[in-house]
């Protein structure tokens, strides 16, 4: 292991551009968490902001050989590229944020415009019928978790957390469940 303690960080980039990562892991110790700062400061999340200083991290790890100390101090160069991965996540969100809203805006004038059809309501609230009589056909767990997954949105990881229950037997019971649902509802047409 090299020792590095003691070297400015253009040598630090020397080395670390040499695959050096006891000098990463000094460059790391000395500005990970003033990069942290600002990344959370623009971003306002601890998730984001850590991302962004590993995405950083990684970045030197790759092009510290590309480093030209007659342009930037190493800290300028760092604090430019987080600053610049930082306005990217909050452009990408941005966008997203408009994307669902105007998904959301879609949905809305689209169910706005659509008059309730009496045919449609009956046969909607006899299907709910047929499903709630079919559910109660069931075994209990595999009713619960088909419950927890299709009427709370859960996902099977999520149901297994919330259940003390291992996701194979959590997986098993869904399929079970499904099978013997769908049969049922066969049944009942």
């Amino acid at each position: 292991m090299t020792q590095v303690r003691n070297l400015d960080e253009p040598s630090l980039l020397a080395k670390i551009a040499q695959q050096d990562q006891a000098a990463l892991a000094q460059l790391y110790d000395r500005y990970a968490r003033v990069m942290y700062a600002l990344a959370f400061k623009m971003l306002g999340t601890v998730e984001e902001a850590e991302e962004v200083v590993l995405d950083v991290f990684h970045q030197v790890w790759r092009t510290a050989g590309r480093y030209d100390a007659k342009k930037a101090r190493v800290d300028t160069w760092l604090f430019m590229q987080v600053r610049s991965r930082s306005l990217d996540r909050l452009r990408a969100r941005e966008r997203m944020t408009r994307v669902t809203e105007a998904s959301v805006d879609a949905a809305k004038s689209l169910f706005a415009s659509r008059s309730p059809n009496p045919e449609e309501e009956v046969l909607i609230k006899e299907r709910r019928a047929a499903v709630i009589a079919a559910l109660q056909q069931l075994p209990q767990e595999q009713r619960y978790v088909l419950e927890l997954a299709y009427y709370k949105g859960l996902t099977h990881k999520e149901i297994a957390a919330e259940t003390g229950i291992a996701l194979g037997t959590i997986k098993t019971r869904i399929r079970l469940g499904l099978t013997k649902l769908r049969g049922v509802l066969n049944c009942m047409d």
